[in-house]
């Protein structure tokens, strides 16, 4: 019987009150853990490594959503197509042309989030701002028909700075504010601001998240 105390009916009540969709960052849990999650009525689950989505996905309910959130390598791409449904860490033009040859090989399209570079961490991986709009420009995301753009994802520098953080998360949805308005406008699909984890998640719902990815307060 699911314990009703349970962060998890905590997280949901609040992203129902923002509009925002729950991501369950299953990185390094089991598949019972897994499981105990999803009998509470969680169906999106994250990854950070091709490995352990993989090992996990063939293991658990065919209705879970897996999303892809770690660095991803070319070489990796083949191997998830059959079973991502999101991969939230678009980073660069060799990854959008290898994720558009496998949606073809595969007859599948690929929904995906540009990745875009917002904390100070020079270990943090996503595109310069200046970069992407400029790759943008160039109709990019038309020459490749099969990966759907559905939005942006960042990660905030892990500090106990909430100020820069806040303000990392503004530049995120400015970012986003500007692709919508000026190479989205007349695209639905574009509609997601994924931002925010069990640390920060609160100040990315009101900076504007509609989706936030957490892992630790889930799993307990």
């Amino acid at each position: 019987m699911p314990n009703p105390d349970h962060p998890y009916y905590l997280l949901s009540a609040t992203c129902r009150q923002h509009h925002a969709t729950l991501v369950a960052v299953s990185k390094t849990r089991s598949v019972e853990e897994v499981e105990e999650v999803y009998q509470m009525g969680q169906r999106i689950f994250a990854e950070n490594r091709v490995q352990e989505l993989l090992e996990k996905s063939p293991a658990l309910p065919k209705d879970i959503e897996w999303h892809l959130i770690g660095h991803l390598q070319t070489n990796k791409v083949r191997s998830i197509i059959p079973y991502v449904s999101c991969i939230q860490s678009l980073d660069r033009i060799n990854l959008w042309d290898k994720i558009q040859e496998e949606a073809v090989r595969s007859d599948k399209k690929i929904k995906c989030l540009l990745q875009i570079k917002i904390a100070a961490e020079e270990t943090k991986y996503g595109w310069n701002f200046e970069e992407l709009n400029n790759i943008l420009l160039s109709d990019k995301h038309r020459t490749c028909p099969d990966v759907i753009i559905c939005g942006v994802m960042g990660m905030a520098s892990l500090t106990d700075d909430l100020i820069q953080v806040r303000n990392e998360m503004k530049s995120l949805k400015a970012s986003f504010d500007h692709l919508k308005d000026h190479y989205f406008k007349n695209d639905p699909v574009f509609d997601t601001i994924s931002m925010g984890m069990s640390g920060d998640y609160n100040i990315a719902l009101e900076e504007g998240s509609t989706m936030i990815r957490i892992g630790s307060l889930l799993f307990t």
